[in-house]
């Protein structure tokens, strides 16, 4: 894929979760809900990618957005540059 995507984020009420909002579609139809990277790695493709990513304990994704559940003790600068850079690489 050679599309361009955009990523904003917000931080959850809870400080434990981040919103990640883009201008493509990450998943088609009901919402995916992951509670763990095995289950990630049995995912959908964009779940598959994030799998092997450390720092995440939860991924909900829904159309075009995601939210993350952080692993304690990970800062969140991590968590978003490596779920960015993943995102990135797996549309272009």
């Amino acid at each position: 894929m050679s599309e361009y995507i955009e990523i904003e984020t917000e931080l959850g009420d809870s400080g434990e979760e981040m919103n990640f909002y883009t201008n493509l579609t990450l998943a088609e139809g009901e919402a995916e809900l992951y509670e763990s990277s095995v289950e990630m790695e049995e995912g959908s493709p964009v779940a598959q990618a994030l799998a092997l990513l450390e720092g995440i304990a939860r991924l909900q994704i829904e159309g075009c957005d995601m939210t993350i559940t952080r692993e304690p003790d990970v800062p969140w600068h991590v968590v978003v540059a490596d779920v960015s850079a993943a995102l990135k690489d797996f549309f272009l």
